[in-house]
C-alpha cells in the first residue's frame, strides 16, 4: 500500500470529523451565550429567567434556575462532548499533518534547524505548558480582576505568537497558536466548568446551598471561551491563506485577530443583552482588519532577495535523485508561474497555499505535495491548463516512489 495516499485519506477523514464537531461545539456555545444574555429576568417564581422561542414548527419555553427547582430532574443533558470531540479530533489532525509531515508543514529550516522529534516535543509541550500557565493565572489573585487578567493574557498571546514564529514555519506558528487557544478552551470546559457544575448539581439534589464561588469561577472561564472562539476559527483557516501565515508579520497579524474577536463578540453580547447595537465595534473591527491587510503586503514591498531554502537530509535525497533535473524542468514549466515568490499569474496576490516551486530546493521540500497533486491525481495544474502528459505524471510518481520506497 502507498502509505502517502493512505495518510492523505486519513487526514481528510479526521479533518471532516474535526469540522463537524467544531460546528456542533461553536453552534451550541453561541446559542447558549445568546440565550443566557437574552433571558427575560422579570418572571415570577424561583426561575432566574425564561425565554420563548420558535423553531422547526414548534414553540419552546426555556427556563433558567440558579437554585434547585421544585423537582430536580434525574436526567440532565450535559453540553460537553462537542468540546471534547473537537479537541480530540484536532489533536489527531495535528499529529497526522504536522507531526507525521513535520519536514513539510512544521519545520522551516530558514527559521530554525530542528529535527522532527525536536519540533514535535516543542509542539506538544507548548500546549501543556500553555494550559498550566493560563490555569495558574486564573487561579491567582488576578482572577478577581477580570479586565486586568484579560489584558495580561493578551500580552502573553502576543509573546507566544512571536515565539512560535521564531521556531516553526509560518503555517505551523499560526496553527499552534490556534491549537493552544483551543486547548485552553476545552480544558476550561473539561477541568473547570463541568466539574464545578457537577458540584453544584450534587449540592442542589442534596438540598444544600451551593457555594457561589463555583459559579464565579465558571463564569470567568466561560467569558474567556466566549471571546476566544472567533480567533480560533481564523487561525484554523489561516493555513489556506499565505498572505496571513507567510507574512513576515504573521505573529502580529495573529495577535490582532484576537482584538477583532473581542470587538465582534462585544457587539453581539451587547445586542443579546438588549442593550442596543454598538455599531462602533464594526468600525474598530474594520480598522484592525485594514491594518492586517497592510501588514500582509509589507513583505511584497521588500526588494531584498529571499534566501535560498535549506534542506533536511530527507529532502536532499529528493534533490539528489537521478530524475530530479527532469522533474525540476517539468515543475518550472508547468507550476512556477503561480507557485513562486513573485507570482506572474493574473488574479493571484501570492503563491496558492504559500507553496513556492521556483527553486530546486523548494521543489524538493514540496515533493509529497507535488506527488499527490500532480503525480497520483490531476489536481494540478488546475484544469491542466499547462498540460502535463501521462508520461510527465509517471515521471513524478517514479521520482517520489523511488526516493521513499513506498513510505511516507
Amino acid at each position: 500500500m502507498d502509505m502517502t495516499i493512505f495518510l492523505h485519506w486519513a487526514e481528510f477523514a479526521v479533518r471532516w470529523l474535526h469540522v463537524i464537531t467544531a460546528i456542533a461545539w461553536i453552534g451550541s456555545s453561541f446559542y447558549f451565550i445568546a440565550l443566557d444574555l437574552g433571558l427575560n429576568r422579570n418572571v415570577p417564581g424561583p426561575a432566574d429567567g425564561e425565554e420563548w422561542q420558535v423553531h422547526g414548527g414548534g414553540f419552546y419555553h426555556i427556563q433558567k434556575y440558579m437554585v434547585a427547582p421544585a423537582a430536580m430532574p434525574e436526567h440532565l443533558t450535559w453540553f460537553k462532548w462537542e468540546s471534547y470531540a473537537t479537541w480530540l479530533s484536532g489533536v489527531a489532525l495535528l499529529i497526522l499533518l504536522y507531526w507525521v509531515g513535520a519536514e513539510m508543514y512544521l519545520i522551516d529550516w530558514t527559521v530554525r534547524e530542528l529535527a522532527p522529534w525536536q519540533a514535535m516535543v516543542i509542539s506538544g509541550l507548548s500546549l501543556v505548558v500553555g494550559w498550566v500557565a493560563y490555569d495558574l493565572l486564573c487561579k491567582s489573585r488576578l482572577g478577581n480582576n477580570p479586565t486586568g487578567l484579560m489584558l495580561l493574557l493578551f500580552a502573553i498571546i502576543v509573546a507566544l505568537s512571536w515565539a512560535y514564529a521564531q521556531v516553526f514555519s509560518g503555517r505551523a506558528a499560526l496553527l499552534h497558536l490556534g491549537a493552544l487557544t483551543a486547548t485552553i478552551m476545552t480544558a476550561n470546559v473539561a477541568m473547570i466548568i463541568i466539574p464545578n457544575q457537577k458540584i453544584v448539581v450534587a449540592d442542589l439534589k442534596a438540598g444544600r446551598s451551593p457555594d457561589p464561588k463555583y459559579g464565579k469561577i465558571a463564569k470567568l472561564r466561560s467569558t474567556h471561551n466566549n471571546y476566544l472562539t472567533l480567533p480560533v476559527i481564523f487561525l484554523m483557516l489561516s493555513n489556506h491563506y499565505p498572505l496571513a501565515f507567510a507574512s513576515d508579520w504573521n505573529w502580529l497579524i495573529a495577535s490582532l485577530v484576537f482584538l477583532m474577536g473581542v470587538t465582534i463578540r462585544h457587539f453581539f453580547n451587547t445586542m443579546h443583552m438588549r442593550k442596543g447595537m454598538l455599531w462602533w465595534t464594526w468600525g474598530a473591527t474594520a480598522a484592525i482588519f485594514a491594518v492586517i491587510v497592510w501588514l500582509s503586503m509589507l513583505p511584497l514591498l521588500r526588494d531584498d532577495p529571499l534566501a535560498e531554502t535549506a534542506l533536511s537530509p530527507r529532502q536532499e535525497r529528493f534533490a539528489a535523485h537521478e530524475t530530479f533535473p527532469e522533474v525540476r524542468e517539468l515543475v518550472a514549466a508547468n507550476c512556477a508561474m503561480c507557485h513562486a515568490a513573485e507570482v506572474f499569474m493574473p488574479g493571484l496576490a501570492a503563491a496558492p497555499g504559500g507553496v513556492m516551486l521556483d527553486t530546486g530546493a523548494r521543489i524538493a521540500i514540496q515533493a509529497q505535495a507535488i506527488y499527490l497533486q500532480a503525480g497520483v491525481s490531476h489536481a494540478m495544474p488546475p484544469g491542466n491548463f499547462a498540460y502535463l502528459t501521462d508520461a510527465d505524471r509517471a515521471l513524478i510518481r517514479r521520482w517520489y516512489r523511488e526516493v521513499t520506497g513506498g513510505a511516507l
